[in-house]
């Protein structure tokens, strides 16, 4: 039952992320919005993995948060630099 509801509320949240992506009025605020989206994907299939009892999820979510990571670092160097 207390999965079900982290289900809603983790659903409520992307859907909020996804408006700051969208309407962000800058190009950070966008890469944060994006960034909060991957985050809640990545607890998304931790809870997976808790519901159904299967590691493989745990473990995309590493792999997961790892490239995410890199990707924003990769984004906040061209938008601090430029190419």
């Amino acid at each position: 039952m207390i999965l079900i509801v982290f289900f809603w509320v983790i659903t409520v949240a992307v859907i909020l992320a996804l408006f700051r992506a969208v309407k962000g009025p800058t190009s950070p605020d966008r890469v944060v919005g994006v960034d909060i989206m991957v985050t809640i994907t990545i607890a998304l299939m931790v809870l997976l993995g808790v519901f159904f009892g299967r590691r493989v999820y745990l473990d995309v979510a590493l792999i997961y948060a790892v490239l995410s990571f890199v990707g924003v670092i990769a984004v906040a160097r061209y938008l601090d630099r430029g190419l």
